[in-house]
């Protein structure tokens, strides 16, 4: 997908939900150095503002709101996390309990500005989970997130073991290799390096459930990516 073609889930005349690419930033940084995607917006709505916000690296789903009265409605609702909200992520190994919630609280590093740690004296932190395919190499993980804080399931992930995969700050930050799982793996005769499956925090916005202020339930989700499907497919062959 181009960056700047937008992958539109849902909208009204209220809000917009867009599926992001992984790659694209949701707002524009301090150094502009690239295009966001709320800049995106603003080019095709004229007036756009923005409720939350997703890591550049993760994909799914983002809302913003088309007026100043959905903006304060709908960044309340997840202020009072009254919205539901649910990842899909691939972590490196199997966690021992397929389904459990991390109660672990969350800081910054004290040295390393924006690296963020399991630390006593940090920030109440909550993440359920639920193993849906499980396999030694690569599982294939449901999060469920009870408070948003910075980089939470990428955090709670290592502290359980079990890092997201292709995370460069809290795992090994290695691409996802077909050559890896299938033993008889050969490259094809125009290849000279092998693609990576997955090369990007292997993390997705999955779903959203809430109530919209004309009282409308709302759940929205944007489909698995590609290459998590592709991964797998590939763990289930024998």
């Amino acid at each position: 997908m181009a960056k700047n073609s937008l992958h539109i889930v849902f909208e009204n005349d209220d809000f917009v939900a867009v599926n992001k690419p992984a790659g694209l930033l949701t707002i524009p940084d301090r150094e502009q150095s690239e295009k966001s995607l709320k800049e995106i917006l603003l080019e095709k709505y004229g007036s756009i503002f923005t409720v939350h916000r997703l890591d550049k690296d993760t994909s799914g789903l983002v809302l913003f709101a088309k007026n100043e009265t959905t903006h304060k409605y709908l960044s309340k609702l997840f202020e009072d996390r009254k919205v539901e909200k649910f990842y899909l992520g691939i972590v490196l190994g199997c966690p021992a309990n397929l389904k459990a919630e991390i109660d672990a609280p969350i800081a910054e590093h004290p040295t390393n500005k924006g690296f963020m740690v399991v630390h006593r004296n940090g920030k109440p932190s909550r993440t359920g989970y639920e193993v849906l395919i499980a396999d030694p190499r690569y599982s294939l993980v449901n999060f469920q997130l009870h408070t948003g804080r910075t980089h939470q399931i990428r955090v709670h992930s290592k502290n359980i073991g079990h890092p997201l995969a292709c995370d460069t700050l809290y795992g090994d930050g290695k691409p996802v290799l077909l050559s890896t799982i299938k033993k008889k793996f050969k490259l094809s005769k125009n290849e000279e390096e092998e693609r990576p499956m997955i090369n990007r925090l292997a993390l997705h916005s999955y779903k959203l459930i809430f109530t919209d202020q004309h009282n409308q339930h709302l759940e929205l989700t944007a489909e698995m990516p590609k290459e998590f499907r592709a991964l797998m497919q590939q763990l289930g062959k024998k």
